[in-house]
């Protein structure tokens, strides 16, 4: 018998009625933990300068880096990402400083973990703070040469593990270093060491505002990182470059950029199921906070931000808003 109705029997919009409703049936919920803040320290700095591409983010001297890092876990979040920012007179076209023993960002990290024992140190690996170049590795005829950059990434690894770093991230994209720098902290008393890799980090143009916060910038002006970060328009090599870095002893992989690559987030934790971290870039960051300062966007735009990297599949997000955004949460 056919039934006229005027109403369907379900209605979405009853599980919408109200703010409570709505955070019940929440399929996916931010929390502090899922955050992560990066930070620059930089060497001979006494106090903090600000970065003008980057509003509200500041480069710090080791003092104010440590005071700094007070107020990043008052807020809740308990990850931080240390990057370094070197003086240009200790740049070199082989980023010697990296593999110098109690270096600037070494002695940075002893600090950190002497006062913050207990907050996740996430140190980078990579060249290019120190080259005089800005590339990630060294130059050879004219290219960026994987196996000789592999050997310095590797003391780099060892030294920054060494100094107390929790979690050692290359973000280079050499082809094997995560195998290499694997083998060499099994060999040397590494064994929990936390190997986080750069596994699809793409050649991007939202990298700007970094760079000109580490003061590569002006070293690597017109040039191309194209020949080690992975192409924009591929998706399937994404899963060819994690697969071998989880091979290779990986424990976490990570997608940088974020948000315009939200489909290989997806991909990657769906295929994997490892530990997938996300990098919501500078260039991310930095024309959210500018769209929000015009009034051309809400402030809640970066929280929704952080939601859909979440909900595309990430464990854990880097962002330059984990402490503003973990302020909000634990005020809500």
């Amino acid at each position: 018998m056919f039934i006229d109705r005027k109403f369907p029997n379900t209605r979405l919009r009853r599980l919408r009625r109200n703010t409570n409703l709505i955070d019940l049936v929440a399929e996916t919920t931010l929390t502090q933990n899922d955050l992560i803040q990066p930070i620059f320290i930089k060497e001979n700095l006494s106090g903090i300068e600000s970065i003008e591409s980057m509003p509200n983010i500041f480069r710090y001297g080791v003092d104010e880096a440590l005071k700094e890092i007070e107020d990043i876990t008052s807020s809740g979040v308990n990850s931080i990402a240390v990057f370094p920012v070197i003086d240009p007179k200790n740049k070199d076209n082989k980023g010697s400083e990296a593999i110098k023993n109690n270096n600037f960002i070494s002695t940075s990290i002893e600090a950190i973990k002497k006062q913050f024992p207990d907050i996740v140190l996430i140190a980078d690996v990579a060249l290019d703070p120190y080259t005089d170049h800005g590339h990630d590795g060294i130059i050879i005829d004219g290219e960026v040469d994987n196996d000789e950059t592999i050997k310095l990434l590797i003391e780099q690894s060892l030294i920054l593990a060494e100094s107390g770093a929790d979690i050692i991230a290359p973000s280079d994209m050499m082809d094997g270093r995560i195998g290499y720098i694997r083998q060499a902290f099994e060999k040397n008393n590494f064994k929990n060491t936390i190997l986080l890799s750069y596994a699809a980090k793409f050649s991007s143009k939202f990298y700007g505002p970094f760079r000109d916060a580490v003061g590569s910038s002006s070293n690597i002006g017109n040039s191309s990182k194209s020949s080690y970060q992975m192409s924009a328009n591929n998706k399937q090599e994404a899963l060819q470059e994690v697969a071998m870095d989880i091979n290779e002893g990986a424990d976490i992989v990570m997608i940088k950029p974020a948000m315009p690559y939200l489909d290989i987030i997806h991909l990657i934790k769906d295929s994997f199921k490892i530990p997938t971290f996300a990098y919501q870039v500078s260039g991310e960051y930095s024309m959210l906070k500018l769209a929000i300062s015009q009034g051309w966007l809400d402030s809640e735009v970066m929280l929704e931000s952080l939601v859909s990297i979440k909900r595309a599949g990430a464990d854990a997000i880097l962002t330059y808003a984990a402490k503003e955004i973990s302020k909000e949460i634990q005020n809500k």
